[in-house]
């Protein structure tokens, strides 16, 4: 059983293993609030990325809808499997996904080699949450475990425009409550991995910038 890190309890506790709190955050209504109204919106935009049929896995639980979502689209042909190191997150996704068959919940870290690859990877909303050094271990483990003509999915906090109404607050949040989020506005996620460039790299940005959507396709062998 993967060893929780310490930053986890030290950052995240409010937000991912106090019991009462997680149950009153994982809520779509939550998570819309918490994204300034986008919250559905980044889950479509992730989901169209993927297919019925599709072998896919997801690197982290996420609050609300998108975990079934992402089951559902791709179906009983294919396969959908989640990993997340929080105990609680891992009883609370299986709960969500009980009774779909070809979905499976894994106590994982997302740092660790995933052992097998798949048509598509979902990284949502984890990268701004982890030090930089679980960053590139991540999205290189990420770009491991797709296949070629496969894609990785991530979505997440980007440099917002400069006269953006909301920066001052989102400010305000990357200094108290997000402090690995900063470094990954500073940068392309694709400069996280030395296996970027065996991918063909898009990015579209949402909110006048403060979220991104990064598509990462392998390239054929």
């Amino acid at each position: 059983m993967p060893e929780l890190p310490s930053y986890m309890e030290e950052i995240y506790d409010w937000a991912y293993v106090n019991p009462r709190l997680v149950a009153l955050l994982d809520r779509q209504i939550v998570v819309q609030t918490i994204l300034w109204g986008n919250a559905n919106k980044l889950v479509k935009a992730a989901v169209e990325e993927f297919k019925p049929g599709d072998h896919m896995l997801q690197t982290a639980n996420v609050y609300g809808y998108l975990p079934k979502t992402l089951a559902e689209r791709v179906g009983p042909t294919g396969s959908y499997e989640l990993r997340d190191v929080t105990p609680i997150q891992v009883k609370r996704c299986r709960k969500k996904l009980a009774g779909m068959d070809h979905a499976s919940v894994i106590h994982a870290n997302a740092i660790e080699p995933y052992g097998r690859t798949f048509d598509g990877v979902c990284c949502f909303f984890l990268l701004h949450e982890v030090p930089d050094d679980y960053k590139y271990r991540i999205v290189n483990n990420v770009l491991e475990a797709v296949r070629p003509g496969g894609k990785a999915v991530f979505v997440d906090y980007h440099q917002w425009n400069r006269f953006h109404p909301m920066g001052p607050i989102m400010w305000a949040v990357f200094r108290f409550l997000e402090p690995f989020a900063a470094s990954l506005c500073a940068s392309e996620i694709q400069n996280y991995s030395e296996l970027s460039s065996k991918f063909t790299w898009t990015k579209k940005t949402f909110f006048g910038g403060l979220y991104q959507k990064v598509v990462a396709t392998r390239v054929a062998e």
